[in-house]
Formats: C-alpha cells, sequence, structure tokens
C-alpha cells in the first residue's frame, strides 16, 4: 500500500464542499471501491470516513465560520476529525492552536493535506485521546461530527465529552439524528440541510443539528 498522503492524493479529488464551499476538501466518489482499495495490503483497515464530507462535520464548520467568536483566539480540539474539515473551519475562524485527532493513520494525513489546501495550520495528532485528560483533551473547545453513530462509540465518546464540558470546554457535537445521540443531555444551537453523498446516506440532504453539551 503506498504511503498515507500518497494513498489519500489518489483516490480522491480536491472539491468544494457542499455546505461550505469556501473550503476544499480530497473527497472521494466510490465509498465501497475505496474502502476496498484501503484493504489491498491484507489486512482489515476502519471505513474510510476520511474520505467524504458527513453531514455532522458539515454543519459544525458552517456553524463555526458563522459564528466565529466560538472559537476565535481559543484552543480547539476537532474529535475524530475526519478529513478534518471541522479542524480548518476552526482554523479558518481564528482558533489557536487547533488539533485534529484521528484513529486512522489515513485520516491524520488526510486532515494534513486538506488544512494545506485550504492554507490553514492544524496538528494532526494520531491515536485514542478519549482516555486522556491532557494535551489535546484540555482544550477550550472540542468540536465533534457524527460521532454518535454506534453504542460503542456513543459510550466511548460521552464520558470524554462530560469530562471536557465539566471543566468548563465549550462542547459542540453535530449530528444528522444517529441512533445513539444523547439528546437529553444537549441543547440545540442550530440546524442545516446538508446536502451529502446519496451512496453513503441513501438519501441526497441530512437534517442536521448542532448541539451543545450541557
Amino acid at each position: 500500500m503506498p504511503s498515507p498522503p500518497d494513498f489519500v492524493r489518489t483516490h480522491t479529488r480536491l472539491a468544494p464542499v457542499p455546505l461550505v464551499p469556501e473550503l476544499l476538501l480530497h473527497q472521494a466518489d466510490e465509498p465501497i471501491a475505496l474502502w476496498e482499495h484501503t484493504e489491498e495490503g491484507g489486512t482489515e483497515q476502519p471505513p474510510p470516513f476520511w474520505a467524504f464530507a458527513w453531514a455532522g462535520g458539515q454543519a459544525l464548520a458552517r456553524h463555526v465560520l458563522d459564528r466565529p467568536e466560538l472559537v476565535d483566539g481559543r484552543s480547539v480540539l476537532d474529535l475524530a476529525c475526519g478529513s478534518g474539515l471541522v479542524a480548518i473551519a476552526a482554523a479558518r475562524a481564528g482558533a489557536r492552536p487547533v488539533t485534529a485527532n484521528d484513529i486512522d493513520p489515513l485520516a491524520v494525513s488526510a486532515a494534513a493535506i486538506n488544512a494545506a489546501a485550504n492554507g490553514v495550520v492544524v496538528d494532526p495528532v494520531g491515536g485514542d485521546l478519549l482516555d486522556t485528560r491532557d494535551g489535546p483533551a484540555q482544550a477550550q473547545v472540542i468540536l465533534a461530527g457524527d460521532v454518535f453513530y454506534s453504542r460503542e462509540m456513543s459510550a466511548r465518546f460521552l464520558p470524554f465529552l462530560r469530562r471536557a464540558a465539566a471543566r468548563g470546554a465549550l462542547v459542540l457535537v453535530g449530528d444528522p439524528g444517529r441512533a445513539y445521540l444523547p439528546a437529553d443531555a444537549l441543547t440545540r444551537c442550530a440546524t442545516y440541510d446538508v446536502p451529502v453523498p446519496e451512496a453513503l446516506e441513501s438519501v441526497t440532504v441530512r437534517h442536521t443539528t448542532v448541539w451543545q453539551l450541557r
């Protein structure tokens, strides 16, 4: 398998993000074909979440760009960053420093490549931060798009986000109605109708909410 940066560039094309057209991402056209390519080395790989502009991330990015006062001059962590879209939006809105974290090395590479394509500075950090209490985990703003897609992941993300909110961080979540969203712990901030790839979502538009964790 090629190096992660080469793989990202080979299997994607640089294109505007539908809800955030002022930003560019390296995006793939065919999710199944791309996933097959990631596993050509013979080992199981995580789904290529980094190659698409997911609804929750698009909504968060739009919200941050429209309300830069939320992040301007503050440290930001884009958790489970995928493509790095939300981190890039935060950096464009004036956040400093901005960390884009993901467990997938391809996502870490994609975030770095996409940040460079948009002319912003983002620190891509690999590995699992959910059990940590220092470094990027201490950011003043935590942004999380589309993280409540399974019971297992919700059970891991929610305690981390609650600890961040308890110490005074602003925690914003972008979600298009995923099954395991803890809505009873959240306050609605804004809603967006987000264009999404039909091959991924079985629809062309997702009604998506930006929430704040109480």
